[in-house]
């Protein structure tokens, strides 16, 4: 018998949701099949299995959260095998981890133990493991926040193990409220204690529905929210002239016809970013727990919009890289980020990052940078505007280019520095390949 446990698959992971089994229990498993995809803090990803056996249990439903190392599941030398129980039900051992959220569950249980008994309610789970149903850390949490007996609710899971679906049911139909003395017929009504009922829909006056957050979502709120609060953002603002890099591009693609290689403005974008981050070295770095970092390799991350949200595949040595390479490597990438498909390795080691609304018709934007990153480019549409050249006003494409920086890492002038460089490589793109 070996267990599944709940793997690390980002660098930011601190817990995972089981999104679906693909294979169930009784399933013949070999070595490198898929046998469950989890939802990341970045993405849904494939868990393979590493070695021979069959599928004996599912500690944890599709739909709950449990932290790394938890126990998902059981792999046997035979269908038939049974795996042995700890008498608290599938990850329960796993839940009860050194740290807070051990601790925190700990407290719980020994503050429900010396609680005045109530009168026990059916529990799927209760006849060998007492009174206390089978619950996972999530399940019991919701409890308590919607004001739920979670004695009185009815297990979905294996062997009738409480989960998050099913005190979100609860909440939603008001079928399961803490245990209360029925009130004498004679007596008036009076509705149950606003704790003991059910949390109700939102009734803001908004006709508002609450939705549900994906792990994706709730990291990128959190990120990004640190990012605004802990790192001291300047940004620096330029306009270029965009006619010599629009016919650099087509000459490009004309030459690349045959190959089918197509190179799009932000390839070129991302390609000069590179080249500028080589002759400002002081941007390419990272301000981390009061030390500052020099990176020696030049990692450009592109920022992809994805239903679940933002995510920024990383392209590794991009100043190595050839412009059909980068826009190959680009495209694989935000499929697989559309996909939910990207791989750890394919999200981390930024070292910088460019964000690009232009082909959503937005002029300029603020970027957020994207920690421990020193700094993004947020690259706008590509537009006409009337401007004066020798004298005389014409009309030219131009690209608004914003750069945040993380003055921790990087001063005014270095940053200004940087984009002015970056700005001269656009306006003669031959210095992108050179």
């Amino acid at each position: 018998m070996s267990e599944i446990q709940m793997p690390r698959l980002s660098d930011t992971m601190e817990e995972g949701v089981i999104s679906t089994w693909v294979k169930q229990v009784g399933d013949k498993v070999a070595s490198g099949d898929v046998l469950v995809e989890i939802e990341t803090d970045k993405a849904v990803m494939e868990y393979e299995a590493y070695e021979d056996g069959y599928l004996v249990k599912q500690s944890v439903s599709e739909g709950d959260t449990v932290p790394i190392g938890a126990v998902i599941g059981v792999i046997g030398d035979s269908p038939d095998a049974v795996p042995e129980d700890s008498g608290s039900g599938g990850s329960e051992p796993a839940e009860e981890s050194s740290g807070s959220a051990g601790a925190e569950e700990a407290a719980s249980e020994s503050a429900e133990e010396s609680a005045p008994a109530e009168a026990p309610a059916p529990s799927s789970g209760g006849g060998e493991d007492g009174p206390r149903p089978r619950t996972s850390p999530l399940a019991r949490r919701l409890a308590r926040e919607y004001g739920l007996d979670i004695n009185s609710i009815q297990g979905s899971g294996p062997k009738g193990r409480i989960v998050r679906a099913d005190i979100e049911a609860a909440a939603k139909d008001g079928a399961a409220r803490e245990s209360a003395p029925a009130a004498p017929a004679a007596k008036e009504t009076r509705p149950a204690p606003a704790a003991a009922q059910a949390a109700p829909a939102f009734d803001d006056g908004r006709d508002s529905e609450e939705l549900k957050v994906s792990n994706v979502r709730k990291v990128i709120a959190r990120r990004l929210t640190e990012s605004k609060q802990t790192v001291p953002h300047f940004y620096l603002r330029r306009t270029i002239d965009a006619e010599a890099l629009k016919g650099f591009r087509g000459q490009i693609n004309e030459q690349l016809a045959s190959t089918g290689a197509k190179i799009s403005f932000n390839d070129l974008i991302v390609k000069a970013c590179a080249t500028a981050l080589k002759l400002h070295p002081a941007v390419n770095t990272s301000w981390v727990d009061d030390k500052l970092l020099q990176h020696h390799r030049i990692n450009v991350g592109v920022a992809v919009a994805v239903d679940a949200g933002l995510v920024v595949p990383v392209l590794h040595d991009t100043d190595k890289a050839t412009l059909s390479e980068i826009s190959t490597r680009t495209r694989e990438l935000a499929g697989k980020a559309r996909d939910g498909k990207l791989k750890p390795q394919e999200m981390s080691g930024g070292t910088f990052s460019v964000s690009n609304l232009g082909m959503f018709g937005v002029d300029s934007f603020s970027a957020v940078i994207n920690p421990p990153e020193a700094a993004i480019l947020a690259v706008g549409a590509m537009r006409q505007e009337p401007v004066v050249v020798d004298g005389e006003v014409v009309v030219r494409n131009r690209i608004s280019l914003e750069l945040s920086v993380d003055h921790r890492a990087v001063d005014g002038a270095v940053g200004a520095a940087f984009l002015k460089d970056l700005a001269e490589i656009l306006e003669e793109p031959m210095r992108i390949i050179l």
